[in-house]
């Protein structure tokens, strides 16, 4: 099985560095369009089935995707993106000031963060491991699709590496619409064949 892991595209708060999380916002222009760019690069690969975050951006970007294949996008919670809690809708800045040794620790020591009002790191792994595997247990076919979050997608990727949490941001920061690409095997053994591809966007 091959599973297609795209990041959602480019947001109105992607664009302010807002922080999202659970909250949402609009795809810009831009993020319209390069979803497009991605949907045509993939418009050969024969999806079985088309996932999504249920969050807005990613649905948005999910239907782009979907680009007349008879098939419905299936939301799967479990790939919203982290929970950040009281930091949604603030600026990096704005989170730095009133939450600065909260913020060090997201940014420095992230076995250390503890969220407020959201979820830490271990709880972001525990959620998204259980995901992936319930996925790949129950996926019909040998090619999906799953739409996504920066967060859940760099969880996947240290999973895949068996990255411990403290090495989270180790995984190279995934741009709007990147494509990461997961083979696993018939004993469930998982490769990360491709990683942040944006060669649709050249």
């Amino acid at each position: 099985m091959d599973i297609y892991l795209v990041r959602h595209a480019q947001t109105e708060w992607d664009e302010d560095r807002r922080l999202q999380g659970w909250r949402d916002s609009a795809l810009t222009l831009k993020g319209r369009e390069d979803a497009k760019y991605l949907a045509n690069e993939l418009r050969n690969v024969e999806f079985s089935q088309i996932y999504s975050s249920p969050l807005g951006r990613a649905l948005e970007t999910a239907k782009y995707l979907k680009m007349g294949r008879s098939i419905e996008i299936v939301e799967l919670p479990a790939f919203r993106e982290m929970h950040l809690g009281a930091w949604e809708g603030l600026v990096d800045r704005e989170v730095m000031e009133k939450y600065p040794e909260d913020y060090f620790n997201f940014m420095n020591r992230p076995n250390l963060f503890k969220a407020q009002g959201g979820e830490d790191f271990d709880e972001l792994r525990e959620r998204i491991n259980k995901g992936l595997h319930d996925l790949i247990k129950t996926a019909p076919g040998e090619k999906i699709a799953l739409v996504t979050h920066p967060f859940v997608i760099r969880t996947i990727l240290s999973i895949v590496h068996d990255y411990p949490v403290d090495d989270f941001w180790n995984i190279p920061f995934l741009k709007s619409t990147s494509l990461s690409v997961l083979r696993v095997d018939d004993e469930g053994r998982i490769e990360a064949i491709v990683e942040n591809d944006i060669a649709h966007l050249d």
